[in-house]
């Protein structure tokens, strides 16, 4: 199994999809790094990272808005395609299993400092916002649940 994490910012708003009558939230998260070059010189470098969320469960989907930072956790997927002047193609897609929202700029512009939790296991500081993943369940108290306490749909 390989397991890929990344935080960053959205490029852009979220987008539900439907495909084969499955749901699909695709959104892209940009990580930027400072690197220094062979000169010494300090640089910005952004590495763009495209993902799928496939999930019946697309309330998330709404708080996913460009600028938003998010931790994002899951798996690579390899996608083999064919362009229009025939040449063969494959694109790299993180094919999402938890989403946390950490963070970003609000309508007055400021941090709304992570209050706005949606995440599977309790990675960094929840505060006890609502919490949420794609195999186990929800709560109001940002811990993961299971069994019995698990409820069908997110309080929003």
């Amino acid at each position: 199994m390989i397991k890929l994490t990344v935080i960053g910012n959205l490029g852009k708003d979220a987008v539900v999809n439907n495909v084969n009558g499955k749901s699909v939230i695709n959104f892209s998260v940009a990580h930027t790094e400072k690197i220094k070059d062979a000169q010494g010189n300090v640089k910005d470098k952004t590495i763009w990272v495209e993902c799928a969320y496939w999930t019946d469960r697309t309330a998330i989907a709404p708080y996913l808005r460009k600028g938003t930072q998010v931790y994002a956790e899951g798996s690579p997927d390899l996608r083999n395609y064919t362009t229009q002047d025939g040449r063969t193609g494959t694109s790299l897609t993180l094919r999402i299993q938890q989403v946390q929202l950490l963070g970003g700029k609000s309508e007055g512009g400021a941090s709304n400092g992570g209050n706005n939790s949606m995440a599977g296991n309790s990675y960094g500081a929840n505060s006890g916002a609502p919490a949420y993943n794609n195999n186990g369940g929800f709560n109001g108290s940002g811990a993961p649940m299971g069994g019995a306490d698990m409820e069908d749909d997110l309080p929003f």
